[in-house]
């Protein structure tokens, strides 16, 4: 079976067994439609705290400080300094991290090994906030307990496993 006709298919056969089942696509259609758009203006106030707090992280320059407190123990373990930014921003913001990403792509040798760290940190983590933000508020959650925490050292484990699997599969 081709790729391109997965979806249409797909399509196809849910409308069919709607059909054969007698259900009302169009109501069942806007009933889902209104509970999604009753999400998104719960999330709303959660997701612009977030925005902002990460305009004021990148802008305050706090970023540059956490890097360069944490630049030197990061070095004694092995952890390329070039990476520390992404590691701070990418439990915040993907695309500041993309963006951060990016950059540090065109700026390093191609297949370097804070380029490769890098990679996998960046296949191998969360936007751990913005994940928080968006699914308590979708189902208004108002105390977290130990989410952000257990999420933030997820985030931190990731960090140290990805420079350890670049240099295990480096060899």
């Amino acid at each position: 079976m081709s790729t391109e006709i997965i979806v249409p298919a797909a399509v196809a056969f849910i409308a069919g067994f709607a059909l054969y089942k007698k259900v009302d696509v169009f109501s069942v259609f806007t009933e889902g439609a209104k509970e999604g758009l009753r999400s998104a203006v719960s999330i709303l106030p959660a997701l612009c705290f977030l925005m902002t707090a990460i305009g004021m992280l990148r802008q305050s320059g706090a970023v540059e400080f956490i890097t360069e407190i944490i630049s030197p123990v990061a070095e004694k373990t092995g952890f390329p300094a070039e990476v520390i930014p992404l590691a701070v921003l990418r439990p915040f913001s993907g695309s500041g991290a993309l963006g951060y990403y990016e950059e540090l792509c065109k700026n390093l040798a191609p297949g370097s090994f804070p380029e490769k760290v890098a990679s996998v940190l960046m296949g191998g983590s969360e936007t751990t906030f913005y994940t928080v933000a968006v699914y308590y508020g979708a189902i208004g959650i108002k105390k977290g307990r130990n989410t952000v925490p257990a999420a933030l050292s997820a985030d931190f484990a990731a960090a140290i496993l990805s420079v350890l699997a670049v240099n295990l599969l480096q060899r």
